[in-house]
């Protein structure tokens, strides 16, 4: 096996490991907020080692450290949002919600950057709104979810794009670190308010089982393949990466449907809505790589 094809195949691990996310969030029995606490908090510990290890220096200065850490808080009602929605609804669901991240960032983006929206990218958006048309008139009962989703990939549209941001002036590996400690700030200031508002609420203790979750859920799916994505990044281009980590819902509804069966088979209108949504989703780093080579050939 030549070295390019195994980089395939540790990208697509990496994905599969991403889309195994959703369904950890549902085997850990401790309510979400509580899960975000645990898991930013065993990361930001396997990232620090990680850091050490590297020899990486920790200094970014007052504006870099700031944005990173706010960067962190936006991540954190991310991931809250994001193990809510499956919670509220099934995976499949959450995992749809979460494909709509391209929509989200292809209208932030402009705004982010000043730049003119693209057709294709506008043709893209009418896709993915009658894909969900269609998801919410044949599955109602799960709208809550869906939505919650759907804000959860929004969020995860602003990060990305401040990160696209960040990465230009910090190591990769810094960035995470302090978006992570940002994150555990952001996930413990939501639980302390909401236990004010709740009396009589006290932070979960996981049960053996769930510390084993959370380990594989903060470490295997966060620290690890964060730093296999790294090391990607510099023999494989930005438009495979991209076009393989579209792959994480699809991989995700797969492993779902095989781990927990009849609780997650949906109607046909559903899946015919969510093939809508991620052929958009398939299509756009497609469209996108033609609409640079163009511009190219233009100048």
């Amino acid at each position: 096996m030549n070295q390019t094809t195994f980089d395939y195949l540790r990208l697509h691990f990496i994905v599969l490991i991403w889309g195994f996310t959703a369904i950890l969030g549902e085997l850990i029995s401790i309510p979400a907020v509580d899960l975000v606490v645990y898991r930013t908090g065993i990361t930001t510990l396997g990232l620090f080692v990680l850091l050490l290890l590297l020899r990486k220096p920790f200094r970014t200065g007052s504006k870099g450290f700031a944005a990173m850490v706010g960067t962190g808080l936006i991540i954190s009602a991310h991931w809250i949002l994001f193990f809510l929605a499956a919670r509220l609804s099934t995976i499949s669901i959450c995992l749809v919600g979460m494909a709509t991240c391209a929509f989200w960032t292809s209208i932030l983006e402009p705004l982010f950057t000043k730049r003119t929206f693209k057709a294709f990218e506008v043709l893209l958006a009418l896709m993915v709104i009658g894909g969900i048309s269609l998801i919410y008139s044949v599955s109602f009962q799960y709208a809550l979810g869906l939505s919650v989703a759907m804000a959860s990939a929004l969020l995860a549209s602003v990060f990305t794009i401040i990160n696209g941001k960040l990465i230009k002036q910090y190591n990769a590996y810094v960035i995470t670190f302090y978006e992570m400690v940002g994150a555990f700030i952001g996930s413990a200031l939501v639980f302390a308010v909401y236990v004010a508002l709740t009396p009589g609420i006290t932070l979960s203790y996981p049960s053996a089982p769930d510390w084993g979750w959370l380990a594989i859920l903060a470490l295997v799916c966060t620290v690890f393949p964060f730093g296999e994505s790294v090391v990607l990044m510099k023999r494989l281009s930005a438009y495979t990466i991209n076009l393989t980590v579209n792959l994480e819902p699809v991989y995700g509804i797969i492993l779902a449907l095989l781990i927990f069966k009849d609780k997650e088979v949906m109607s046909s209108g559903f899946y015919m809505g969510a093939a809508i949504i991620l052929l958009s989703v398939m299509i756009h780093p497609v469209l996108e790589r033609r609409d640079r080579r163009r511009n190219e050939k233009v100048k």
